[in-house]
């Protein structure tokens, strides 16, 4: 079954005006054939057309390529999933003497590593990861090694980048350029934004309200250090090109042999479980989320930058995949509502609404209140008149710019007595899941949301709200 685009792209244009996205860039892989177009413009001040050359950046999708080439390496036996970092790092160390000796490969990968990331400023230099890698010696654990799933947004996949460094003796941005880019044929991808043709390239938007409509983001790009975790830039038929090789086994589409089906499998089925199961899915593999849509498995890897957003899903009973690129906007409704058109369309699986939740569900409200917080990130939850209230303190500086209140404050709708929808009167704001859990000492130790885990802070006293 083929797309009807001109349909599919009707759809898109009214679902850019609905949100205020400037544009999207969407592709399609199904049984080796790329369809793809692209609606909008990719910058609101220039009013110049996207199209399919347009480049976006991937955010953390990147992690996914990251993932690819470091199991090169594994297939290559020059890297073991689970042998300590310290085999390959000698000077490696953190806070914890545990995470120092037994950290490896895999808990980098699948975000189990619970270490914080505070590696200070390394920088914008070729050095950039073996500076972090030197600059969290002291740094102290989120959770203990393993415990539990907590997303690791730079630092986790910069310790995969100096490992790969020294393995392959070479800058990781070489290593992504020799091992996966041009294997593959890829010449609108790279890892700098040095490297990326500004003629082309989308420019980020935020908004703060539909009235104005996006503005063009003070922040266009990314620092080194979030590099193996979140810069590379492409197109989606170049996001798809690195797509058929998860879903045919590590060949690329000419049948070139990128990497092993073994290593393909390894990263497919080796999976953590994620507290927060709703906004992605319940398993986290090593560079892929893993989601249940409707009882079939489907593979994802998404990516944000200050601007720009970008999705790829991964059906592999149906030899599909889908890719949604865009340059403003909320992140998950408007891919959501993408994703459900071209599968309808496809006769595919398409992604599943949040679940309702559970009023009468009878909970201690009193063991989910407390402070959760780490550097830069703060959650109060609070309990009044039956409900759970949480509490999010937003950086000064991006609550000015968006023109919004330092505190925000959310109603907590339980939908089982761990997981809560966490809905926004804001138009522009897509609903949230939270996770609070772990209830060891008989309080929540952890609020896990936007894949991020927060530990409960164990002096925090929550006033009952009146």
């Amino acid at each position: 079954m083929t797309i009807d685009v001109p349909r599919i792209r009707g759809k898109v244009a009214g679902l850019l005006t609905r949100y205020g996205i400037p544009s999207a860039a969407i592709g399609v892989l199904r049984d080796g054939e790329i369809t793809e177009f692209a609606v909008g413009v990719k910058n609101v001040e220039t009013a110049e057309p996207a199209t399919t050359d347009t480049i976006y950046q991937c955010g953390s999708m990147t992690k996914t390529w990251t993932a690819l080439a470091f199991l090169q390496l594994v297939d290559e036996g020059k890297a073991d999933l689970d042998e300590p970092v310290r085999t390959y790092l000698p000077g490696f160390t953190v806070a914890d003497p545990e995470t120092t000796a037994k950290v490896t490969a895999r808990h980098l990968l699948n975000h189990t590593n619970g270490i914080e990331e505070a590696f200070g400023d390394p920088g914008e230099d070729d050095d950039v990861h073996e500076r972090m890698v030197a600059n969290i010696a002291g740094a102290p654990q989120v959770f203990p090694l393993g415990h539990t799933h907590g997303y690791s947004a730079a630092l986790g996949y910069a310790i995969l980048a100096r490992m790969m460094e020294v393995l392959d003796g070479q800058r990781w941005d070489d290593v992504m350029r020799d091992r996966l880019f041009a294997p593959l044929g890829l010449t609108s991808t790279g890892s700098r934004r040095e490297q990326v043709d500004e003629a082309r390239a989308a420019t980020g938007h935020l908004i703060r309200s539909l009235a104005e409509g996006p503005v063009v983001t003070p922040v266009d790009h990314l620092p080194r250090a979030f590099g193996p975790g979140g810069t590379i830039t492409s197109t989606t038929r170049e996001v798809l090109t690195m797509a058929h090789v998860l879903l045919h086994e590590g060949r690329a589409l000419d049948g070139r042999r990128i990497v092993s089906a073994a290593g393909v499998r390894e990263m497919l089925r080796s999976r953590v479980p994620v507290p927060d199961p709703y906004l992605f899915g319940p398993e986290w593999a090593l560079g892929l989320i893993v989601c249940d849509w409707h009882g079939e498995t489907v593979y994802a890897t998404d990516g944000s930058t200050i601007g720009q957003n970008a999705r790829l899903r991964l059906l592999p009973e149906s030899n599909t995949a889908v890719t949604v690129l865009t340059n403003g906007g909320p992140r998950e409704s408007f891919a959501r509502q993408v994703l459900t058109e071209i599968g309808t369309e496809l006769g595919t699986v398409t992604p599943p609404e949040l679940p309702t939740p559970e009023p009468a569900l009878e909970l201690d409200l009193s063991r989910y209140e407390g402070v959760y917080e780490r550097p830069g990130a703060r959650y109060e939850v609070s309990a009044g008149d039956g409900t759970l209230c949480l509490t999010l303190d937003l950086d000064p500086m991006q609550a000015a710019f968006l023109g919004r209140p330092a505190r925000l404050e959310y109603e907590l709708l339980p939908v089982s007595p761990t997981q809560f929808l966490m809905p926004s009167a804001d138009p522009l704001e897509d609903t949230q899941t939270v996770a609070i859990y772990d209830f060891t000492d008989g309080a929540a130790r952890y609020l896990h949301t936007n894949c991020r885990v927060h530990p409960r802070r164990a002096s925090a006293m929550t006033p009952a709200r009146t």
